[in-house]
């Protein structure tokens, strides 16, 4: 009898389970990460409709590793270089001939998921789509300042690739792009000190591929354009209307663009390397929180 009873069981959840496949979206979702286990089970888990979650990661520290196989997904380490070779490097293992990116600090919504799922299914003529993104700043969304404009690719076939530049990496697109009305929770700040390491790290890696590719700027651009940056920001782009949270950004980006400059004036004459030795394994970058909005 109790044999019977522990036989209908597994087939009732090898049913549920088989119900629970046929309702996923053909696709694979890519999410590069690097001591991310804080944010990567909540990732992992508004995405769990999609066919295939790949989780490539990067000298993690913590427990990034066992979180995201414990979440499901397919885990597999690649050394760092540039976030669109850590991306490239999940694509091709990819098994749909869908993907979605999100990182680590961004969450897919029920509708966003519905919407993809029409996109997979149908047959329109867009070969990528971008997709906008809500993005929170220490617990509230930033509504205006220019935030509310981002709206990356995040869906394409998979025969397509992403540049390997070392910032403002974007997909090599070989079609048409549409975008996608239903948005993407973005949380990219935990903290202003999060918001301070990155912006060290990236300032240096834009000043450096910005002279690799022969610019130049001078002691004047880098007085003249972070004011430039607030003005914009927090007039003209109306980032008053986001209170403090408003006021705060706005000189954010300010001070990150005045880094980005230095930084490229310092190189320009020869001071950038001393002083500043190997990369650590300490610096090395945390993917999902290269792109975010006002860097």
């Amino acid at each position: 009898m109790s044999e019977r009873v522990g036989e209908r069981r597994n087939e009732r959840q090898g049913e549920r389970a088989r119900e629970r496949a046929d309702d996923r979206v053909p696709c694979s979702v890519i999410i590069a990460a690097r001591d991310e286990s804080a944010e990567i089970a909540a990732c992992i888990a508004s995405v769990a409709w999609a066919a295939e979650v790949i989780v490539v990661e990067n000298d993690s520290r913590d427990d990034t590793v066992r979180v995201a196989r414990d979440a499901g997904a397919i885990v597999f380490s690649h050394p760092f270089t540039t976030i669109g070779r850590q991306r490239n490097a999940a694509i091709a293992r990819a098994r749909n001939d869908w993907i979605v990116v999100v990182d680590a600090d961004e969450r897919a919504t029920p509708a966003l998921r519905d919407e993809i799922a029409r996109v997979v299914d149908g047959a329109g003529r867009d070969v990528a789509y971008r997709v906008r993104r809500r993005n929170f700043f220490l617990g509230r969304e930033i509504r205006h300042g220019g935030w509310e404009r981002d709206r990356p690719v995040r869906l394409f076939r998979s025969r397509m690739r992403y540049d390997e530049r070392p910032v403002h990496e974007r997909v090599m697109v070989d079609g048409t792009v549409g975008e996608l009305r239903e948005p993407m929770l973005h949380y990219p700040y935990a903290s202003l000190g999060e918001f301070f390491a990155k912006l060290d790290r990236y300032s240096h890696w834009w000043a450096e591929q910005s002279f690799a590719r022969g610019r130049r700027t001078s002691a004047w651009t880098v007085a003249v354009k972070p004011p430039a940056r607030f003005l914009s920001m927090y007039i003209l782009r109306a980032g008053f209307l986001d209170g403090a949270r408003g006021v705060i950004v706005a000189v954010l980006a300010a001070m990150s663009v005045a880094a980005k400059y230095a930084r490229l004036w310092e190189l320009q004459r020869g001071l950038g390397a001393e002083g500043r030795g190997p990369e650590t394994h300490d610096d090395a970058p945390r993917p999902g929180r290269v792109d975010a909005p006002g860097a």
